[in-house]
């Protein structure tokens, strides 16, 4: 099996590489807090992938868009306690605070949240039910994917200090802030590289 196996030594690794990442916490009243379950688990094959939804078309917001499980996080809750929620919530697969791995750099969307990325573990074999109101599929991606060349791609935005990131995935592109958060997973999760983010802008259709 080539590229990365969902296994231990994995786990180590990207566990490792995030304790020694310093991460960016930002603090901002304006912006309303979030945080987003970036999960690691098995695929069919073995591979270790990362877990993406297709947002319900029938959404007030980002309908039909590729999202990370997340949400608001509630008065007095941590975004590992929060982003855990709605990884049962929308997809109904659980997991333990002992299956968070650590925290990437916080986002301020264009959309008006700040939101925390917090790495979770999953399992071999995963098993989902999604809210249909709010999930209209689950899939799981190879990490390998995230290694393809010219992934990602940046596009010109409205700011030229803040090009537009893109993440080519399963016939289309994902934008940020789930490519941002993708993408840093790859850098620093996988490379223990301490690449930032922030920079990175989504196209105006996400800005709402």
């Amino acid at each position: 099996m080539s590229g990365h196996a969902f296994s231990e030594p994995l786990r180590e690794k990207v566990a490792a590489n995030l304790a020694g990442f310093d991460r960016v916490a930002i603090e901002d009243g304006s912006l309303r807090r979030a945080a987003v379950a970036v999960t690691i688990a098995g695929d069919p094959e073995g591979k270790a992938s990362f877990l993406i939804t297709r947002r319900a078309s029938k959404m007030k917001s980002h309908a039909g868009q590729w999202a990370l499980p997340g949400g608001r996080i509630d008065s007095g809750e941590s975004p590992e306690a929060a982003a855990l929620r709605e990884l049962q919530e929308e997809v109904g697969f659980s997991r333990a605070d002992g299956d968070v791995l650590g925290l990437l750099d916080d986002y301020p969307s264009r959309s008006g949240f700040l939101i925390t990325p917090v790495v979770v573990w999953g399992t071999a074999e995963p098993s989902f039910s999604p809210q249909e109101a709010e999930v209209a599929s689950v899939h799981l991606i190879p990490l390998d994917e995230l290694e393809k060349p010219g992934v990602p791609r940046l596009i010109p935005g409205t700011e030229p200090e803040r090009p537009i990131i893109q993440l080519p995935l399963l016939g289309r592109y994902v934008h940020a802030p789930t490519a941002v958060f993708l993408y840093q997973l790859r850098e620093v999760g996988l490379h223990g590289r301490g690449t930032r983010v922030a920079h990175f802008d989504s196209p105006n259709f996400a800005w709402k």
